[in-house]
């Protein structure tokens, strides 16, 4: 497809884009009806304001409850204050915030060579991936969750590497996903960096014990081991490995634990590879790979810990395959399978997303940075050798690098001019995680549910 050349011409695609996104965002995927975030308000609306406890809460008309560690509903407390309305006009504006400050963390400001044009037509694709807009219309925390992990690992690379893991800490005290993050700065040989994660998050979760402690109890002890609490593990929403596995009849955790033994060594491997190449957004991309598929429930919603594979994906000089796959990711095409996920065509179609995630775990190009540029820690001091007399009157090459190896589109190059790779330069109440499809009969149910961030272009 060719774009419009002018002005006059791009500004009447602009138009004629968001008018067609906003009107798709407005109508399909507010089915969702901000389902999860009803769960967080009326969960903190009974606990202080009714007496009730954190883990007995339903949303009337479902059998969902609140199901995130204690610590996640001490930091909702605010909630108790605003009304539901309130409450989705503040989640949206920090879900928005939190967008941006993803965007900036893997862009940097390489979003500005586009101008006002290419911001619309991005956000116009944000709006249209699948697990942002679910993200959004459900009410959800995980890009909360994206951008405390992602900062974490911009302050790995900077002169702030000190404060690196807190994020992570308050992340896996949250929800207990970007845990794994905190074995990766092991891997990485980042011992403060865990040191500190972990101290945080155990100092939010003794906080949240003291505030809560039946609540705290009952989760550490028994609602932790009860996936059911969340809903079926064979429902299509499930892209997690376990999702696959069950859909294909073979819940018993023996079989999974294999499964995500076998995946967590691939993932070690990789991430570890990548570190030691002082690649540290890649490992981050392949940790939050790992961690959607090794995780018992993966929602369509919480694959937005794929995003930083793309910008990994565009670095490393593969836009079409990032465009590709992107696009594949906004089609909600594993909802074809809602019904009836047996078969090969069930097998293929319905785990779309998980086959997604599992190759990207397997081929993303991570872990390539070292043989172009300089390792983080220490500051390129490469300097060009004195002529010799006999070739003063040599005109330089234009292109030949400057005393810090830098060539002024930012990429690293050698002392003989060879350029490196580039940086990384509804209904609610019958079925929440469902599809942007109307809702079903049925409710998903217990009972039955170094471097930096910034994306450089590729060599010219």
């Amino acid at each position: 497809m060719r774009l419009p050349p002018t002005g006059r011409g791009r500004l009447l695609l602009s138009a004629v884009l968001v008018t067609a996104v906003t009107a798709f965002t407005a109508t399909v995927p507010l089915l969702r009806d901000w389902f999860d975030l009803r769960v967080y308000h009326g969960t903190v609306d009974t606990w202080v304001h009714h007496g009730g406890h954190i883990y007995d809460y339903r949303v009337p008309g479902t059998a969902y409850r609140f199901t995130y560690p204690p610590f996640a509903a001490v930091s909702m407390l605010p909630m108790a204050l605003l009304g539901l309305r309130a409450a989705i006009v503040v989640t949206l504006a920090l879900n928005l915030a939190a967008l941006a400050a993803v965007l900036r963390l893997l862009t940097g400001r390489a979003w500005r060579r586009h101008g006002w044009y290419g911001c619309v037509l991005g956000a116009c694709a944000l709006a249209l991936f699948e697990p942002l807009r679910d993200t959004f219309s459900f009410g959800q925390v995980n890009l909360l969750l994206l951008a405390l992990v992602l900062a974490d690992g911009r302050l790995l690379t900077s002169d702030r590497a000190r404060w690196a893991g807190a994020g992570i800490g308050l992340a896996a005290a949250i929800k207990l996903t970007p845990a794994l993050f905190i074995v990766l700065l092991l891997l990485g040989g980042r011992r403060r960096a865990a040191a500190l994660a972990t101290a945080v998050a155990a100092a939010a979760t003794a906080l949240a014990a003291c505030v809560a402690p039946d609540a705290s109890r009952f989760f550490w002890t028994e609602a932790i081991w009860d996936t059911t609490r969340v809903g079926r593990l064979d429902y299509v929403s499930n892209q997690s490995l376990q999702g696959v596995l069950a859909r294909l009849g073979a819940e018993g955790r023996p079989v999974w634990a294999v499964v995500v033994l076998l995946v967590l060594c691939v993932w070690a491997v990789r991430a570890r590879r990548a570190v030691v190449a002082g690649d540290w957004p890649g490992a981050f991309a392949l940790t939050g790979l790992a961690a959607c598929l090794v995780s018992p429930i993966t929602w369509v919603h919480h694959l937005v810990w794929l995003l930083p594979s793309f910008a990994v994906l565009v670095r490393a000089g593969y836009p079409r395959i990032a465009a590709g796959l992107y696009a594949v990711l906004c089609t909600s095409v594993v909802w074809l399978w809602f019904d009836d996920a047996s078969g090969l065509d069930g097998f293929l179609g319905g785990n779309t997303y998980a086959w997604i995630t599992l190759g990207l775990l397997l081929w993303l190009p991570a872990g390539q940075l070292r043989a172009g540029r300089p390792s983080a820690n220490r500051r390129a001091s490469a300097t060009a050798p004195a002529p010799r007399p006999a070739a003063a009157a040599i005109t330089p090459v234009s292109g030949q690098p400057g005393p810090a190896g830098v060539s002024s589109c930012g990429e690293t190059t050698a002392a003989t001019g060879s350029r490196a790779d580039a940086g990384l330069t509804r209904s609610a109440s019958s079925d929440p995680t469902g599809s942007t499809r109307p809702a079903a009969p049925k409710p998903q149910s217990s009972s039955a549910r170094a471097s930096s961030y910034t994306v450089n272009p590729p060599p010219a």
